[in-house]
C-alpha cells in the first residue's frame, strides 16, 4: 500500500499539469468560437462575454457566402485553400517518392551528390529564393494560377530524406525475390514500395497538408486578383481592412472555418499519422 500510496502523487501532478496544458491550449479556441457567435461591439465591451451570442448564423452566413469591398467570400478562399493544401501535399508526396526510389535503388556515377544537393536546399526556404522563382513562373504565364500558386512548392528535400531513410531499410533479398519474379523497377515501386511506405506517406500527408494550407507569403505574391485568395490571406486582410474597424464577428467566424480542414485531416489520419512518426522500422 505504501508503494502504491507514493506512486499517487505524482501520477496526480503530472495529470494537473496535462489538464493546465488542454486548458492553454483550449481556452483560445473557446474564445475565438464564442466571439464568432457575437457582434463587433460585443466583442470589443471589456470584459467580452465567454457566453454564446445570438449572432452565429449571420456571421456564418455573412463570412461564407457574402463579400465585402470587391472581396472574396470565405467559401471560395476555403477552396482555394484546399486546392493548394492539396495539390502541394500530393505533389511533395510523389516527387519525393520518384527521388527517394532513384536514389536508393537505381545505380549512376554522383548519386551521392545528387541526393546531397537535393539536401542542400533545406538551407534555401521559400522566402530566400521566392525573387527568382517568381521570375520564373511570370515567366511561363503561371501567375494568379493554382499551377503557380502549387508547383513551385512541391519539392521537399526533408519528405525525400525520410522516405530515403525508409527505402534503405528494405532487405536487398526482397528486391533479389522481384528481380527473379521479373518484376521492373516500376512494378516493383507500385507493387512493394508504395505497400509498404503508405504509413509514412500518411505521416507526410497530414504535415504536407497542414504546411500547404497555412501558406501565406508565396499566395501573397502569386496572386493578382481575389478569386484567387487563399484563407489565410483573406483573414489577414479582414483584421487590416476598414481602416480598424473590422467586423469582428465574421473575422472570428472565418477563423473557425479556416481550421476545420486541417483539423479534420489530423483526426482522421491520426492513427496512421502517428503510426508513420514512431513505427519502429522507420
Amino acid at each position: 500500500m505504501d508503494m502504491l500510496n507514493r506512486g499517487k502523487w505524482p501520477q496526480l501532478s503530472s495529470h494537473a499539469v496535462l489538464f493546465l496544458g488542454v486548458i492553454l491550449v483550449v481556452f483560445p479556441l473557446y474564445v475565438t468560437l464564442i466571439a464568432s457567435t457575437q457582434t463587433s461591439s460585443d466583442i470589443s465591451r471589456a470584459p467580452m462575454s465567454l457566453l454564446p451570442g445570438s449572432e452565429m448564423i449571420n456571421n456564418y452566413r455573412h463570412a461564407l457566402f457574402e463579400s465585402d469591398s470587391g472581396r472574396a467570400t470565405v467559401s471560395r478562399m476555403l477552396w482555394v485553400s484546399f486546392v493548394v493544401a492539396m495539390g502541394i501535399a500530393i505533389g511533395k508526396i510523389v516527387l519525393s517518392l520518384l527521388a527517394a526510389f532513384a536514389v536508393v535503388f537505381f545505380k549512376f556515377r554522383f548519386r551521392a551528390l545528387c541526393f546531397g544537393m537535393i539536401f542542400v536546399t533545406l538551407m534555401l526556404p521559400v522566402e530566400v529564393r521566392i525573387s527568382p522563382t517568381f521570375a520564373v513562373v511570370a515567366g511561363l504565364g503561371l501567375t494568379n494560377s493554382y499551377a503557380g500558386l502549387i508547383l513551385p512548392l512541391t519539392a521537399s528535400a526533408t519528405a525525400t530524406f525520410l522516405f530515403r531513410q525508409f527505402f534503405m531499410t528494405i532487405p536487398d533479398e526482397l528486391v533479389e525475390a522481384a528481380m527473379v519474379d521479373g518484376a521492373g523497377p516500376m512494378r516493383f515501386f507500385f507493387d512493394i514500395l508504395l505497400p509498404l511506405s503508405k504509413t509514412t506517406i500518411a505521416a507526410l500527408f497530414v504535415i504536407q497538408f497542414t504546411y500547404g494550407w497555412n501558406q501565406y507569403l508565396w499566395p501573397l505574391v502569386m496572386k493578382t486578383s481575389e478569386s484567387m485568395t487563399t484563407i489565410v490571406i483573406g483573414i489577414s486582410a479582414m483584421i487590416g481592412s476598414n481602416d480598424g474597424t473590422a467586423d469582428w464577428g465574421m473575422v472570428m467566424a472565418a477563423t473557425i472555418l479556416a481550421m476545420i480542414p486541417p483539423c479534420l485531416v489530423v483526426i482522421g489520419m491520426q492513427k496512421w499519422f502517428v503510426k508513420g512518426l514512431v513505427d519502429g522500422d522507420k
